[in-house]
Formats: structure tokens, C-alpha cells, sequence
């Protein structure tokens, strides 16, 4: 059996009296992109803290590689990539001095692809740090990962302050990174952006890895969404089994149905239905049945009653 490129077992860290993580028990395996989602303050930053050996766990313990992240840190590192938030760097060296420092420090590079990604990024490296954005300091923070092209990228909310063509740009880069075989953990409050390149999407709220899954595994956290257009007076649905929420608007009925959709569509026979259209939950409607729009976790409890699932 391969070691997997991450694995955590029963990882805990308290501050004070403060549980930042509580029992997180995860594995990545080599050559997949996970995304960690959380509110500010759920627990994704300790995380990596942890895994990279900056942080004490207060119980459990975690590998890189089969390398002991506390004990093993230095090992650990050589095989590892990682991208803060936010990116403190020397403000009198260039663009071009700072990558070649933080690559000497990650011990390889690629030049071919380092020349790649500066004209990706669109980043001019004769300049100064001191002159730079703080979205052009997360260029350079992100090129120097990608060109030592490290078998684990550990990245915490790696496109803040970039816009909206430069997301396309880490978009393209870490597409590269999956196709040559390389680990990505990715933090990010940017749901599109987990939903476009992670293989499986963990949820965390509170400290606790409430979910983790596939796209596809998670569905089931959100209900399926079913709009319908009829020629005369709509029919009463919201008796009909699987339907959670049933809102008339004139001809116009939009509906929101968990598990088997069989009971709607024979309800729906027979009637006026001129149009019909239904899409699953996006990843940000996952989100949101844990988090509720203001960060809080109203519909929990409701949509987990609903699929059975435990807490």
C-alpha cells in the first residue's frame, strides 16, 4: 500500500482554552487535489500550521510523506511547496533576486517553467518588492512554488488579492501540477475555485472536519433544484415525497427535492408542465447547508435529518 502524501490521525490543537482543531483524521493521496473550506476561524490555517511543523499539536499527530511532521519536519519540507496567505517578503530586492533567494532556499528549480510562469503571471521581476501589489507579491510567492514543481503544494488561501485573470492563471498551473502527478491541499474561501480543481472538498466548522468527499458524494447535503413552468393553474406540490420546499409564482414553481425525483416526475404526468429544468446544488449551496450566508449553521441539523446522516 503507497504512504499517502498527507495523513492525520486524531490531530488536535488547543489554545488556551480554545479548541482550534478538534480529532481531524484525513488522508491525501499522492497526486490529489483536496480543497479545505471554512468561515474565518474554522480551523483551515491551524491545519497547515501543523502540517508543516509550525505549530504543536496538542494531541495526534501528522505525516508528509510518511515523515512525521513535528520530529521529521526538515525531511517533510524538502518535498514540499507551501503559499501563505499572505506574502512577507524583502522589500529591496527584485522580483527576479526574490525568486532566485526562494529558490535556492527550495533546493530545485526549473527554470524553463519559472520563465513560464513569470510571463503567465504577467509579473515584471526588475522591479523592487517595495513596489509591488500585494497581488503581485502573491505572484511571486506562487511562482516560487510552482518552479521547484514539489511533490505536495500546500497552499492557504493562495489567490488573495490576485484578479480575476491572474485566478485563471493559478487555474491553469495547478491543472499542470495534478496532470504531472504532483499533491495540492488547497485552503480557500474562493468556492468556485476549489470546485474547478479539487478531486474532494473537506468542510470544516468549528475545528471539526464536518464532510469530506467528492463533488459528486457531497450532493446530498443540498437539495436537487426544480423549476417548472405550467400552462394553467400549477398542481399542489409539496406533498409530494422528496419535495422539501414547494414556491408558486403564478404559472412558476420552484421546487427543491432530496433523494429519488421518481415521485415528482409522476406527480408532474399527466399535467400542463410547458417547461421543466433542474440543476444540482453548486458547491457553494453545499457550503452554505453547512454555514448558512452569514456564516452560521441554520439548515444543518434540517439537511442532515433529511439524508440520515449523523453529526
Amino acid at each position: 500500500m503507497s504512504v499517502p502524501a498527507i495523513r492525520a490521525e486524531a490531530l488536535s490543537k488547543r489554545y488556551g482554552s480554545a479548541d482550534a482543531l478538534i480529532g481531524l483524521a484525513l488522508e491525501v493521496a499522492v497526486g490529489e487535489v483536496v480543497g479545505f473550506l471554512g468561515p474565518n476561524g474554522a480551523g483551515k490555517t491551524t491545519t497547515i500550521r501543523l502540517l508543516l511543523g509550525l505549530a504543536r499539536p496538542t494531541a495526534g499527530r501528522a505525516e508528509i510523506f510518511g515523515q512525521d511532521c513535528q520530529s521529521q519536519a526538515v525531511k517533510a519540507h524538502r518535498r514540499l511547496a507551501y503559499v501563505p496567505a499572505e506574502a512577507s517578503l524583502w522589500p529591496s530586492l527584485t522580483g527576479a533576486e526574490t525568486l532566485h533567494l526562494l529558490g535556492r532556499v527550495q533546493g530545485k528549480v526549473d527554470p524553463a517553467y519559472r520563465d513560464e510562469l513569470v510571463d503567465r503571471f504577467a509579473l515584471d521581476p526588475s522591479k523592487k518588492v517595495r513596489a509591488y501589489s500585494k497581488g503581485t507579491r502573491q505572484k511571486i510567492l506562487l511562482i516560487a512554488a510552482l518552479m521547484a514543481r514539489p511533490d505536495l503544494l500546500v497552499l492557504d488561501e493562495p489567490t488573495s488579492g490576485l484578479d480575476p485573470l491572474m485566478e485563471q492563471a493559478f487555474r491553469r498551473s495547478i491543472q499542470e501540477a495534478r496532470q504531472a502527478g504532483q499533491t495540492v491541499f488547497l485552503s480557500s474561501h474562493i468556492l468556485s475555485e476549489v470546485e474547478a480543481l479539487c478531486d474532494r472538498v473537506g468542510i470544516l466548522r468549528e475545528g471539526r472536519l464536518v464532510e469530506i468527499g467528492t463533488l459528486a458524494e457531497m450532493r446530498h447535503l443540498s437539495s436537487l433544484s426544480v423549476d417548472v413552468t405550467f400552462g394553467s393553474t400549477p398542481p399542489d406540490l409539496a406533498a409530494v415525497p422528496g419535495v422539501t420546499r414547494a414556491v408558486a409564482d403564478g404559472l412558476h414553481v420552484h421546487l427543491e427535492v432530496q433523494g429519488l425525483v421518481g415521485p415528482l416526475l409522476r406527480a408532474l404526468a399527466g399535467t400542463s408542465v410547458r417547461e421543466l429544468l433542474s440543476r444540482e446544488a453548486s458547491l457553494e449551496e453545499l457550503f452554505l447547508a453547512h454555514y448558512g450566508p452569514d456564516g452560521a449553521a441554520p439548515g444543518l441539523t434540517a439537511v442532515r435529518a433529511g439524508t440520515g446522516a449523523g453529526q
